[in-house]
């Protein structure tokens, strides 16, 4: 006569949902934000910067225009452009998926190197960006 499985198969069962039961409450631990069980209401995506004209190391005239794309960001207002520490205006304009962003070289840089320097701001260093490029600004 077979004896019943009883302890072995309550074993079997137990242990699966135990399994089951930490997998569903601890899947919130990838870096997202703002809660767990990985609900992405709290997370963002990178923001990328890239297209960067004129291109790396180009030579410009003083007060050149320049442009950049600007990916997953929300607005606008999250991005801050300087080059060689003075802050430039620029504008941004939405063009699905994307912002085109565009700004001025400052009036005083002639005749040096300038770095365009761009940052990304976010309520997450995560969701945070920065870049940039390198100009020679001509002296005329």
């Amino acid at each position: 006569m077979k004896k019943p499985q009883f302890p072995i198969l309550f074993f079997i069962i137990f242990s699966g949902l135990g399994t089951a039961h930490a997998t569903e409450h601890h899947s919130g631990h990838g870096g997202k934000t703002g809660g767990g069980g990985g609900s992405t209401a709290g997370s963002c995506m990178k923001p990328h910067l890239g297209k960067f004209l004129p291109p790396h190391l180009a030579t410009v005239a003083p007060e050149a225009e320049f442009s950049f794309l600007a990916f997953n960001i929300d607005k606008p207002e999250q991005i801050s452009v300087t080059v060689k520490n003075i802050p430039v205006e620029v504008n941004a304009e939405y063009k699905e998926p994307y912002y085109l962003v565009k700004g001025k070289m400052p009036a005083a840089l002639k005749n040096t190197a300038a770095r365009i320097n761009i940052k990304v701001s976010a309520k997450s260093p995560h969701c945070e960006a920065e870049n940039g490029w390198l100009l020679k600004v001509a002296d005329k």
